[in-house]
């Protein structure tokens, strides 16, 4: 795919962040049914955020590791800490120490992206000589909800190519600032790209550096759903064929509290259009525990105003 932006731009950019790329290699120990030790190696990548050594990556790069190994761009290879993580998030911070301060990339504004925006992938999946792999697209879509084993993923899309090797890199704007941490971990996205937006990473790092455990809050009001479209509206009988269909409310939930059903069909969020169910984590992103949503309903044809009193994932 051809993007129209300026070559120079491009490299510029990449300049800025590849050097802060990693090759982070992790070590399991595995015993097989004779109790025979193996060492099975899993390989990711990282960008260094802070010029201490605290270095970005997917917690699905490092989860369950018994040592962690760093290769810098420079070939030099450091010895690994897990001093933070969010499985929910898919994200984690390693920790490695330096005699020097370590080229540290700049963490952009993930809630200032625009669809259509050009974005940089660049990952250091084996740590071979003549620097990280980068890659280009632009951003296909922002709040995209994948579910997974931990819970729900809130993810970028883009269509930069991603690949396992370079789960945990960075996804980089043309002015060279992280906007997201690449994943790869979504067999069966049929090689679309997702990243972790930068914004959800900062509280992790903060902890991380500040030396505290903190539980990272998720805003949530308990729902399961899915889009209305015409063709679901005629199957079910539905009073209108857009907006979005609650499939399931979570007992003792906020939605639950609120006295949202199964069958509901949610039309607005705070007086906004909700025509997907991915609008919603995007209402809930800028929320605390504690804040109200005002949910406008559609059920068996008449229209209700919900406040929905928002709480922390438990």
């Amino acid at each position: 795919m051809v993007i129209p932006v300026p070559e120079d731009l491009f490299a510029n950019a990449v300049d800025r962040v590849a050097r802060s790329v990693v090759n982070i290699a992790s070590v399991k120990i595995i015993h097989d049914y004779m109790f025979r030790v193996f060492p099975v190696q899993g390989v990711g990548s990282g960008v260094v955020v802070d010029e201490k050594g605290y270095i970005l990556t997917n917690d699905h790069v490092v989860d369950n590791s018994d040592r962690l190994k760093v290769t810098l761009t420079d070939g030099k290879v450091l010895d690994g800490t897990i001093v933070g993580s969010d499985k929910a998030a898919d994200l984690a911070v390693v920790k490695v120490d330096s005699s020097e301060a370590l080229a540290a990339a700049q963490l952009g504004d993930s809630d200032n992206l625009r669809v259509g925006q050009a974005v940089i992938a660049i990952g250091n999946p084996f740590g071979l000589t003549g620097g990280p792999a980068v890659t280009a697209g632009i951003i296909s879509s922002l709040n995209r909800s994948i579910q997974t084993g931990t819970g729900i993923l809130e993810l970028i899309q883009t269509d930069a190519a991603i690949n396992p090797g370079n789960s945990g890199g960075p996804l980089a704007n043309t002015k060279g600032e992280v906007i997201a941490i690449n994943t790869a971990n979504m067999p069966y996205a049929q090689g679309i790209g997702f990243a972790v937006p930068s914004n959800t990473a900062k509280p992790l790092l903060k902890a991380a550096i500040e030396g505290v455990r903190v539980r990272v809050p998720r805003p949530w009001i308990g729902i399961a759903s899915m889009k209305v479209t015409p063709r679901l509206a005629r199957y079910y009988g539905l009073p209108i064929d857009e907006g979005v269909l609650v499939a399931r409310v979570e007992p003792d939930s906020p939605a639950d509290s609120a006295g949202l059903r199964k069958g509901d069909i949610i039309e607005q969020v705070n007086g906004k259009s909700i025509e997907d169910p991915s609008d919603i984590p995007a209402h809930l992103h800028k929320k605390q525990a504690g804040d109200t949503l005002v949910v406008t309903i559609n059920r068996y044809g008449r229209e209700f105003q919900v406040p929905v009193k928002v709480d922390e994932r438990p």
